[in-house]
């Protein structure tokens, strides 16, 4: 980890219900990443780095890295569609929450710990596959 004055990196927060995440850079700064619903990959967000850091409550908070990954994987899933087996194990995600859902009973904690251990599957599995295509602000150790 990494020292900013007043910050430890790196950092994960909501932003508007959309995660990011402050890392440092091998330079000795900082690169700020946000998810992109459009495509499940990273996109630059230092321009927002400061109203993060600066915020007051209301839409913006801090996430511990495995709130990071699941709300990462619960949104990847909603926006995203496609085949193969990520999209398989977001489908089984569906499913159980569904169930629980359709049975008008909250989902039970083994449910619960089955769907967090899913997410942190499929956020590896789609951060490689971000990594291989050359995305830079993929890591798919944080989910380990």
């Amino acid at each position: 980890m990494s020292e900013t004055p007043g910050l430890t990196l790196p950092a994960f927060f909501s932003y508007y219900k959309s995660p990011v995440k402050i890392v440092p850079t091998p330079e000795g700064g900082l690169a700020a990443w946000r998810l992109s619903i459009d495509t499940g990959g990273w996109e630059p967000a230092v321009e927002i780095v400061d109203e993060i850091l600066f915020a007051r409550g209301g839409e913006i908070s801090t996430l511990t890295v495995d709130q990071f990954v699941q709300r990462t994987e619960s949104q990847r899933a909603r926006y995203l569609g496609g085949t193969g087996p990520i999209y398989a194990l977001y489908e089984t995600v569906q499913a159980i929450e569904g169930a629980a859902g359709a049975e008008g009973r909250r989902m039970t904690a083994h449910e619960i710990a089955l769907i967090s251990g899913i997410r942190r599957k499929t956020f590896v599995m789609f951060e490689e596959q971000l990594r291989a295509a050359g995305d830079e602000g993929a890591d798919p150790s944080l989910a380990g």
